[in-house]
């Protein structure tokens, strides 16, 4: 994993979370963390699952843990930020 994949992920990610309504974590070191964990994790199962779910292995029953995930937005109104922290309200 390179610098470029990161930073560009980083990127990315930002502008999700700008466009729906909530912001990237401000503490970079955490968010250069959990990026790299997703990278790690895409290198490994294929998708960019959340490093902050545990993986099955059931394809299926996993892929609502491909970040964003499906428990992020109720996860953000309910306690102001993602369970990993990478966005927060």
């Amino acid at each position: 994993m390179n610098d470029k994949a990161v930073e560009n992920l980083i990127k990315d990610y930002k502008k999700y979370a700008e466009e729906n309504g909530f912001k990237l974590n401000s503490d970079k070191k955490i968010v250069e963390v959990l990026i790299k964990k997703l990278l790690e994790n895409e290198k490994k199962y294929g998708e960019r699952y959340c490093p902050c779910r545990l993986i099955t292995g059931d394809c299926e029953k996993d892929k609502k843990k491909i970040c964003p995930c499906v428990f992020m937005d109720s996860e953000i109104r309910k306690q102001g930020h993602y369970y990993c922290d990478l966005f927060v309200k």
